[in-house]
């Protein structure tokens, strides 16, 4: 389910000058550029209001001044992206949010201002951004290890193993080509829930492991529920 997107403006190509020509155009790029970006960065950061945004946050918020399920469902309608899409995930790590579905005014508005984003359409804007930042191998580990804690019931230290599922699913589902095995190994064993620990050892696992297992070290510091992964899989019989 992909939002509304078509917000990112193209990049235009530097042209390549001929060496004459390149020497003439050299000052005027060394006096004009520089001056261009400078006045497009303070343009953009006198433009964004906090009241204003404080505003925008209103427009969801209910009586506790807290963005609550209800008007979650709202905003991703206005902003174009579906509650279960990666990016809500990533807008959640950017601002900080503690709590699954909610957002308070606190993280709204420091988060919000980091982004400079004061209004729906801004935020369409940066949707590509927030997207692009999975992309970055350390970006993607801080937000899937955000997610364990944004994700769990704050009374438990474990994520429930549905949550895990459905959480695993959302990150690693795209690009790890075991994901489906584990999954479904999961699905049969005896666990009802996941920790930390095991939680960080499985996207070390879906980065290092290879997918026919077979640079696994049983002797290795992983934990026992990756070991049992690993023996379930290869004690299954064999499609003919």
């Amino acid at each position: 389910m992909k939002p509304k997107e078509n917000m990112t403006m193209p990049v235009k190509k530097k042209r390549k000058l001929p060496v004459a020509e390149d020497h003439r155009m050299r000052k005027s790029k060394i006096t004009r550029t520089p001056l261009h970006a400078a006045e497009h960065v303070t343009v953009s950061e006198k433009t964004f209001s906090s009241k204003k945004c404080m505003a925008w946050f209103q427009e969801y918020a209910g009586p506790d001044h807290v963005l609550g399920p209800d008007g979650m469902e709202k905003f991703c309608e206005d902003i174009g992206v579906e509650p279960e899409n990666i990016v809500m995930l990533v807008l959640a790590w950017r601002l900080r949010a503690v709590n699954m579905g909610f957002f308070t005014k606190e993280e709204w508005l420091e988060g919000m201002s980091l982004l400079k984003c004061d209004s729906t359409e801004r935020l369409q804007s940066k949707i590509e951004d927030l997207r692009s930042g999975l992309n970055d191998a350390v970006h993607f580990k801080n937000i899937y290890r955000y997610a364990f804690d944004f994700a769990r019931d704050k009374d438990q230290r474990s994520l429930d193993m549905d949550t895990a599922k459905s959480m695993l699913a959302l990150l690693l589902g795209r690009t790890w080509p075991l994901f489906p095995l584990f999954h479904q190994f999961l699905e049969q064993s005896k666990y009802k829930g996941m920790n930390k620990d095991q939680w960080y050892n499985v996207l070390e696992f879906s980065r290092t492991i290879s997918t026919d297992l077979s640079n696994y070290d049983e002797d290795g510091a992983w934990p026992v529920l990756l070991d049992e992964f690993v023996e379930w899989q290869k004690t299954r019989p064999v499609a003919s």
